[in-house]
């Protein structure tokens, strides 16, 4: 039996220079099912150790992966002899040739049962080989005494834990990381990992999932697509520390993370994964707490880190998404901080299901500012995460606050809906608004800006409506002395001066057309309605006057921006719901604090 576990050791090196060698003894430490459109003709990649290197582009014939692999005679560890083989060049990115060794025809030596343990401590093949790698394999003569039985790291086809060959060398920290240079080996721990995405377009489909890397220099954003999914998903943990390199180096799309760092990493069929089973003074993951207080004067889609502890927590809900037709879940949680105040946090999915605590602390990494109905509120955004009850020293302050009193005080709650005439709306401009769509719901989207009048469009300006108090209708003049409103079927013989106009707006962006009623319009004419339409009615430069002197003031315009339909055509508008004069003190306060935002 203990000639079985000889291995030609070297005989990878040979044979991917395209030389020659008879027989080469091989163990096989891995395999993986390569995608295939037709099921019939499957194909198999597999990791082969010489016993001094790893392969990890060995593939069998199709003949072969059928009648042995499919037929379940394959086992891991399984010692073969391959009697030929022929060594391929492919270029999968155009960029560069990759060799993959394909065999053609092997036979058994011993079945993994048999073997049950990795023989020697071979390493990854070198890319680019030396003549030395070419000398004669020496055979490696391997026993049950001889080598000890590595049952605790199991490699696999993904290189992961391979020998911990890794494991003490030489390290780059997170922070030097750029595309101009790929030789580098980084030690960092995971601090966040995505569930995996799937897409489905007219270039094909996929899946991907990403996680997040943290040293004492930084973080970085990894993704991994495709094949690399299945390779890595379930390896990859978080709070677990692991060595990588050999991935692919770009920038980084901030439309997608909001990591600190100007480049992004991306797994490839070369990139090596080896997780690190030594002790680490790695870091663990870094939070810039907000105070809930604060997030109420801060923007819509602002990301924030926040901690607070939940006073209460809705059901889960079911509803369907009118624009997609599926089916949503969330549940809504009330969480409060020693701020004194209170925010709702929106849970979706997976993750609104399984919650199942009862008063947890909660962190919320990567939580995106949203608004509703004037209140502010949370979600966890695409590239952020919740912690339930985490050891951080914040989280046992934070219980400490609520088991003595804290659960006792009044909360301020931000996410409360307020009234159009006294809502808190987010400061945006009135580019902003546009580029992002903001219009696009389906009760419109509110917000502030600072602007100033340029132009009040005078025709049209006021209409006769009914004088009934409650009732605003344009009245028919009858002709007669009377005056009807179809709404309320009357005919009266008087009528009372209604505003209705467009004023062109401009802010730091642009200018925008903006509606305006009554109430607006008399702030910014400075007069009644009634004033206006009588003046209007006898003498139409004094109109023209009253709304010159309108021009170039500035105000707190607080908008309605909802896409609206005209002849088929979807266009934007934009209604002032209240108007005021400018407090300084307020607009200069929200002017540091994005300056503030900017320089963090």
């Amino acid at each position: 039996m203990a000639d079985k576990y000889k291995l030609s050791e070297g005989a990878l090196a040979v044979l991917m220079r395209g030389d020659k060698i008879d027989n080469p003894i091989m163990q096989v430490l891995g395999s993986k099912k390569l995608a295939t459109n037709d099921p019939d003709k499957e194909r198999h990649r597999m990791m082969l150790s010489d016993g001094k290197y790893l392969f990890s582009f060995a593939m069998f014939t199709n003949q072969i992966s059928n009648s042995i692999l499919l037929g379940g005679d394959f086992e891991m560890f399984s010692i073969i002899k391959i009697k030929r083989s022929v060594t391929s060049e492919i270029n999968k990115d155009k960029s560069a040739d990759k060799k993959i060794l394909v065999i053609m025809d092997f036979e058994f030596v011993a079945k993994g049962s048999e073997v049950g343990y990795k023989i020697g401590n071979p390493e990854q093949l070198p890319a680019n080989l030396s003549k030395e790698s070419t000398d004669p394999p020496k055979p490696m003569q391997t026993n049950a005494n001889s080598t000890a039985r590595m049952k605790t790291s199991v490699p696999s086809i993904s290189g992961i834990n391979l020998n911990n060959t890794m494991q003490g060398k030489a390290t780059h920290s997170i922070s030097t990381i750029t595309p101009y240079q790929n030789k580098w080996v980084i030690k960092a721990r995971v601090t966040n990992k995505s569930n995996i995405r799937t897409w489905k377009n007219a270039k094909g489909e996929g899946s991907l999932f990403s996680f997040d890397l943290l040293d004492e220099s930084g973080e970085i954003r990894v993704t991994a697509f495709k094949e690399s999914v299945d390779k890595y998903y379930d390896i990859i943990q978080v709070d677990k520390v692991y060595y990588i390199s050999k991935c692919m180096t770009k920038m980084a799309n901030k439309q997608y993370s909001s990591l600190k760092n100007d480049y992004e990493l991306t797994l490839t069929n070369d990139s090596v994964v080896q997780e690190c089973e030594e002790e680490t003074d790695i870091p663990t993951t870094k939070y810039d707490f907000v105070t809930i207080d604060k997030l109420a004067n801060m923007e819509v889609g602002t990301i924030v880190d926040c901690i607070g502890i939940v006073k209460q927590a809705s059901d889960v809900q079911t509803f369907t998404a009118k624009s997609s037709g599926r089916e949503l879940k969330k549940r809504e949680l009330i969480i409060v901080d020693p701020s004194k105040a209170s925010v709702s946090v929106t849970l979706w999915g997976d993750t609104a299901e399984n919650y199942d605590y009862t008063l947890p602390v909660v962190v919320i990494k990567g939580g995106k500012i949203g608004e509703f109905g004037g209140g502010k509120n949370l979600a966890v955004s695409m590239n952020g995460f919740l912690k339930y009850n985490p050891d951080i020293p914040e989280a046992f302050s934070l219980r400490g606050w609520y088991d003595n009193g804290g659960c006792n005080e009044e909360a301020s709650n931000i996410s409360a809906r307020s009234n159009m005439g006294g809502f808190q709306a987010n400061w945006m401009s009135f580019r902003e608004v546009k580029d992002q769509d903001l219009g696009n719901v389906e009760k419109g989207y509110y917000y502030q800006t600072a602007g100033t009048v340029i132009l009040v469009r005078a025709e049209n300006i006021f209409y006769k409506a009914c004088p009934q108090e409650n009732c605003n209708k344009k009245i028919v003049d009858l002709e007669n002395g009377t005056y009807r409103c179809e709404k309320c079927s009357s005919e009266y013989p008087n009528f009372k001066y209604r505003l209705l106009g467009n004023v062109n707006v401009g802010d730091w962006s642009g200018n925008q057309w903006v509606s305006m009623f009554s109430s607006e319009l008399e702030i910014l004419l400075g007069k009644t309605a009634q004033e206006v339409g009588e003046i209007a009615e006898t003498d139409n430069d004094g109109l023209m006057q009253i709304t010159n002197e309108a021009n170039f003031k500035q105000y707190t315009f607080r908008c309605r921006a909802k896409m609206e339909k005209y002849n088929d055509e979807a266009r934007l508008k934009t209604v002032a719901i209240k108007v005021e004069p400018l407090n300084y003190k307020e607009y200069n306060s929200h002017l540091i604090s994005r300056i503030q935002q900017l320089a963090s």
